[in-house]
């Protein structure tokens, strides 16, 4: 995968458990990640989505993706 695609992959996955399950990755709360973060992100592509998404919120660049998210 191209890293445009990736990066389009993570943002718009679905979270598939958890308290913010059904949310995109991009849409989950920037503390959850944060917490998530400290617990250690799970192993294989969530995890990396998730540790992809973290980054992008920790450096303030979530508004430029938001018009990148795709409609339900």
């Amino acid at each position: 995968m191209a890293p445009n695609e990736e990066l389009l992959a993570a943002i718009n996955q679905i979270m598939p458990y958890g308290k913010y399950a059904g949310r995109r990755l991009l849409e989950l709360p920037e503390p959850y990640l944060v917490w998530m973060h400290g617990k250690g992100f799970p192993k294989g592509k969530l995890g990396q989505q998730l540790a992809l998404i973290y980054e992008v919120k920790l450096n303030g660049l979530e508004g430029l993706l938001k018009p990148l998210l795709q409609r339900r």
